[in-house]
């Protein structure tokens, strides 16, 4: 007779109660679903007039161009064989970015600057250049800047690293997802290891060595045995950062997902068993475990930054970036400002429309209360940290922290559940919680039960 382990079943449990709830990632907040039209380019321009030149400035560009269609992404993006479409999409990027930097009384210093896409190294060495020249000539950059790039390392030829060198690149993030054949046909996406760490060589030998690797669990005819070999065979590759994201199936959301089928798919307890297994290996390999759902080697800035209470987490993820505001350029981008959140045009089409006709191209957007922003700290604290001291916060900002709680019973039965401990001070999520950790944040998400958006499980 089997008979299952007293804390196997006590997992089980806690798996089929928070597992598959429905909550957003939360790389903003309020999170995107929310945004409403009433946030136009006109807004945007007011909010960008009232910067102060004393701010430090993020910056990211979207590039919604791939080659081929990678059946798992859910990033906004589009397929571009031809290279006409991405000539005249980069002409009208470097207007936005004009338009942009015109309307600001004097620009900020740029600490952070992040190429998305889409995969950017579509762009072909030449356009890459005079992005860069624009963005160089329309804002001072720290001699420090962090310029990091995201990469697909089937689309990166050797023009293409000698730009990045010569553009002052210093940080790459190459998408890998899963080393096994199977897995890379059922999800359209053939890489094979030997093409990667070709790749990787000719990174570091142009001088750019802090490389982040992307894999991903959850993903069709994926076994556990799968994740872990894929975890083994990148960290061979000696990255400085490997983030570890559970695939999000949302085909009401990007309809090319419907090519993988639901049946093909790991349940959530094998996907449970994927994301700790590929964690203990991490994590034997003496990587640091960062926020959710990343982890870096001791010394990274990415560690230090986590080890100091300093970790965000933005629109790319878990980041060292600081600044108070983040200006989007391109496609879908998203800002982020002191005023509150902008969100430009999706379609490629209407977005180059708009940058003709005005320079601008901002779809929707939100302003942030006080409230809204007591609540992203909370959030963003929980996300990154794990702890907050939710009463001194409350104190600080002159709100009531009962009013802030709402139903302070879903707290209770977390920690009853052994997810958090709550003084009814400060909240901290334990290790047992740590796979819920965007479960206990929406319990301060004012906004989720409000309209009709859909998100991927917990787990």
């Amino acid at each position: 007779m089997n008979m299952m382990h007293p804390a196997a079943e006590a997992e089980d449990v806690l798996l089929q109660k928070y597992g598959s709830r429905n909550v957003p990632r939360y790389t903003s907040y309020p999170t995107a679903p929310h945004f409403h039209e009433d946030i136009d380019s006109a807004t945007y321009r007011h909010w960008l007039k009232a910067l102060s030149p004393d701010e430090s400035l993020s910056l990211y560009l979207h590039i919604p161009f791939c080659k081929k269609l990678c059946w798992y992404c859910g990033c906004a993006m589009q397929v571009a064989r031809k290279y006409g479409p991405v000539s005249e999409y980069v002409r009208l990027l470097k207007r936005e970015i004009e338009a942009v930097s015109d309307q600001l009384s004097q620009p900020g210093t740029v600490r952070h600057l992040h190429w998305g896409g889409g995969s950017p190294d579509r762009l072909n060495a030449e356009d890459f250049g005079k992005l860069m020249a624009v963005l160089r000539h329309c804002f001072p950059f720290a001699r420090d800047a962090e310029i990091a790039i995201e990469l697909d390392p089937r689309s990166l030829d050797d023009s293409l690293v000698e730009a990045y060198m010569l553009a002052g690149i210093n940080r790459a993030s190459l998408g890998l997802q899963d080393f096994t054949p199977a897995v890379q046909t059922a999800i359209h996406r053939e890489q094979p290891f030997e093409l990667v760490a070709d790749r990787v060589g000719a990174l570091r030998a142009a001088g750019i060595d802090a490389l982040n690797f992307d894999l991903m669990y959850g993903l069709p005819h994926q076994g556990v045995a799968d994740a872990v070999r894929s975890v083994e065979m990148a960290l061979s590759l000696a990255p400085s950062r490997v983030a570890v994201f559970g695939y999000a199936h949302v085909p009401w959301m990007r309809k090319h997902q419907n090519l993988i089928p639901a049946e093909a798919l790991p349940g959530t307890e094998i996907r449970r068993d994927q994301a700790a297994a590929m964690a203990e290996t991490l994590l034997s390999a003496g990587y640091r475990e960062i926020g959710l759902d990343h982890y870096a080697r001791p010394g990274d800035s990415m560690a230090l930054a986590a080890e100091a209470g300093a970790l965000k987490r933005n629109f790319q993820g878990y980041t060292t970036d600081g600044a108070s505001t983040l200006l989007g350029f391109g496609a879908s981008s998203i800002g982020a400002l002191p005023n509150g959140y902008i969100q430009n045009i999706a379609d490629t089409r209407l977005y180059e429309k708009s940058i003709r006709e005005t320079g601008l191209a901002v779809a929707r957007g939100v302003a942030t209360s006080a409230d809204d922003r007591l609540r992203r700290q909370i959030i963003e604290g929980l996300m990154c940290g794990g702890v907050v001291d939710i009463a001194s916060l409350c104190a600080d900002a002159g709100i009531d922290a009962g009013t802030l709680l709402g139903d302070p019973a879903r707290l209770t039965e977390m920690q009853t559940d052994g997810l958090i401990s709550w003084d009814g001070h400060t909240i901290e999520i334990t290790a047992t919680g740590r796979p819920y950790a965007r479960v206990v944040a929406a319990c301060f998400d004012a906004y989720l039960q409000t309209g009709k958006a859909r998100h991927s499980g917990a787990v």
